[in-house]
């Protein structure tokens, strides 16, 4: 009879509470991020897992993954100097000089006038056009802070560049190589079409180390215009901003792009240098992938939220656009 009693009881299932739960998270976290610096990571799985981890068990550091998974991309872009030779730094920035002066301004106008279509606010659409004509989050950051953009039109967005950069960096190399492009023309392409350096380098190293030196010489030239694009935008803007009494803030100089070319001219002119510098590449790339993870890491649902399908359509337009425009000056020109 005990033993029957006995058998019939409920079995109780552990609880956790709120601290054991967090701490599981920060485990679970932690590995990952750990798994990401092995071999068997690559950039599209970092930048999936991370986005995998936000979406089922949350950012346990999402205070701190944000800045360091900037901080860490500034890092490891500079590292990267150390592997190019300068000429290759120049002559990239150079060609692509006047081509980006065109793509630019071509991204902007197609960008009011698909706003003004659709509806969109005027500052979201001005941030989206920014981070898909330059270089991503860093433009959006950049520019919305000398209109003072509201958090909401800063999360539409940062989401929709988000979601496209993931996409991009699973379609680019695939699409390269049915195309047939070089490792010059794919790392152009890369530059140019996608929005963040992260995945512009991600994409790249999975097509090739000639790819990935091309591509974020071009990246980081076109970053260089974050300083007059927001200059732009803060007068274009600053007659509202008078009249509602909000004050203009100066736009931020990326710094890090002048110490990547300085590590650049070191590698070129330092012959010493050359013999150690496919260690700090390494490094470098490894730094990417985890800036990757922690980039995915930082996705919120009420990012994903606040992305309608308007901005998403203006997003997914202007990327076309510049992506099929851009193919085609590089297939003529660059060989």
């Amino acid at each position: 009879m005990k033993q029957n009693i006995r058998s019939n009881k409920k079995v109780r299932i552990p609880q956790f509470n709120s601290e054991q739960k967090l701490l599981y998270r920060k485990i679970v976290f932690l590995l990952a991020a750990g798994f990401c610096l092995t071999p068997w990571a690559s950039p599209p799985i970092a930048l999936m897992l991370g986005i995998l981890l936000a979406l089922t068990h949350e950012n346990p550091f999402h205070r701190i993954s944000r800045p360091a998974a900037k901080y860490l991309l500034e890092a490891s872009v500079i590292m990267l100097g150390f592997g190019m030779n300068l000429a290759v730094v120049l002559k990239a920035g150079a060609s692509g000089a006047l081509f980006a002066v065109g793509s630019i301004s071509a991204t902007f106008i197609l960008g009011y006038f698909l706003g003004k279509w659709l509806k969109i606010p005027i500052k979201a659409s001005a941030l989206i056009s920014a981070g898909t004509a330059i270089c991503g989050g860093s433009a959006i950051a950049a520019v919305s802070s000398v209109i003072n953009a509201a958090e909401s039109e800063i999360s539409v967005a940062m989401g929709t560049v988000f979601v496209l950069n993931a996409v991009a960096l699973f379609v680019f190399p695939p699409l390269g190589h049915a195309l047939h492009l070089t490792q010059a023309q794919f790392g152009t392409w890369s530059g140019v079409a996608i929005h963040d350096i992260s995945s512009v380098v991600g994409a790249a190293s999975h097509y090739g180390q000639s790819a990935l030196y091309t591509a974020t010489a071009v990246k980081l030239s076109r970053a260089l215009w974050i300083v007059p694009i927001s200059a732009a935008a803060s007068y274009i803007f600053q007659r509202q901003q008078a009249k509602s009494g909000e004050s203009i803030i100066k736009p931020q100089v990326p710094w890090f792009i002048g110490l990547f070319i300085l590590a650049s001219v070191v590698r070129t002119f330092i012959p010493e240098v050359a013999s150690w510098s496919p260690v700090v590449t390494h490094v470098s790339e490894a730094g990417l992938t985890l800036t990757l993870f922690l980039i995915g890491a930082g996705l919120s649902q009420r990012m994903l939220k606040a992305v309608g399908w308007k901005p998403m359509l203006q997003g997914v337009m202007l990327w076309i656009f510049i992506s099929a425009t851009s193919l085609g000056v590089i297939i003529l020109a660059v060989r």
